[in-house]
C-alpha cells in the first residue's frame, strides 16, 4: 500500500463553497471505486476562516484543498483511474507519494465517516533549505523537533507525511506534509495553541521553544501552512 497527498486547485475566482461541496460529493466514491482507500479531505471552510492569521505562503497561488488516501500501488501504469478522478474535480492538481507517521493518534476527537472532526486541522507544507542536506534536515525535522512539537502544543493529532517521490510534473518541491489537529479554540486564543491557558509564563517558554526549533530546520517564507477543517470520507 501506498499513501497518497494530493493538492487540488479550483478556477480562479470559485466560490470556495461550492468547490468544497463539489468535491465532499464528487471525489471520495470516484476515488473508492478507483480502489483508494482511508480517504481524507482537508478543506478551508467556515470554521477553520477563523485562523486566517496563521496562513503563510511561500509565495505562489496556495491551493485550494487536499485530499489524502491510500492505493494498493501509486505506479503511473496503475492508478489512471485516480487521476481521471481527480482531473474531474478540480481545475489542476499535484500529488505524491508519501511515508506517514502517526506521531500522536487522534483518541480525543474521533474522526467518524461523512463527519467533520471536532476542531482544526493545520497543514505545513515543508521545503528543504538550502543549507542543508536532507539527512541534515530529516534529522532535525524528526529528531530533534518532533519532542518539541508534543510538548509544546495543544494538539490532539500529529502527523508526519515524508515526501517519497512526486506524482506530477513541476509539483511544488516539498519535502514533508504536516497534519496537526487541534481545539477549535486555537485558531484565535495563541494560549489555547501553545497549551498554556491561564499561564503566561509557560506560554512564553513554549513559543519561544517552538520558534527555536522550528528555525532549525525552516527557512521563514519558504513553507506554506494552511488552516482547514479535517473531513473522513
Amino acid at each position: 500500500m501506498e499513501k497518497v497527498i494530493c493538492l487540488l486547485w479550483a478556477d480562479e475566482g470559485a466560490d470556495r463553497t461550492a468547490f468544497n461541496a463539489s468535491l465532499l460529493d464528487r471525489l471520495p466514491g470516484a476515488l473508492r471505486a478507483a480502489g483508494a482507500t482511508g480517504i481524507r479531505l482537508n478543506l478551508e471552510d467556515g470554521i477553520s476562516a477563523a485562523g486566517a492569521h496563521l496562513r503563510q505562503s511561500r509565495g505562489a497561488r496556495q491551493h485550494d484543498g487536499v485530499v489524502q488516501f491510500w492505493l494498493p500501488s501509486a505506479n503511473r501504469l496503475l492508478r489512471g483511474e485516480a487521476d481521471r478522478a481527480l482531473d474531474a474535480c478540480c481545475a489542476q492538481w499535484h500529488g505524491w507519494v508519501v511515508a506517514e507517521s502517526t506521531i500522536i493518534a487522534n483518541s480525543a476527537h474521533l474522526a467518524r465517516a461523512g463527519q467533520r472532526t471536532a476542531g482544526w486541522a493545520q497543514l505545513a507544507f515543508l521545503t528543504l533549505p538550502e543549507r542543508l542536506t536532507h539527512a541534515e534536515w530529516l534529522a532535525l525535522w524528526q529528531d530533534r523537533h518532533t519532542l518539541v512539537a508534543i510538548e509544546t502544543q495543544a494538539n490532539f493529532e500529529y502527523v508526519q507525511n515524508l515526501v517519497v517521490r512526486p506524482l506530477t510534473e513541476a509539483a511544488p518541491p516539498y519535502v514533508a506534509i504536516v497534519e496537526e489537529c487541534f481545539p477549535e479554540a486555537a485558531l484565535t486564543d495563541p494560549f489555547v495553541f501553545f497549551d498554556a491557558v491561564g499561564d503566561p509564563a509557560r506560554f512564553k517558554a513554549n513559543l519561544d521553544r517552538m520558534m527555536e526549533s522550528c528555525d532549525r530546520f525552516i527557512d521563514r517564507g519558504t513553507i506554506d501552512v494552511i488552516p482547514t477543517g479535517q473531513y473522513t470520507c
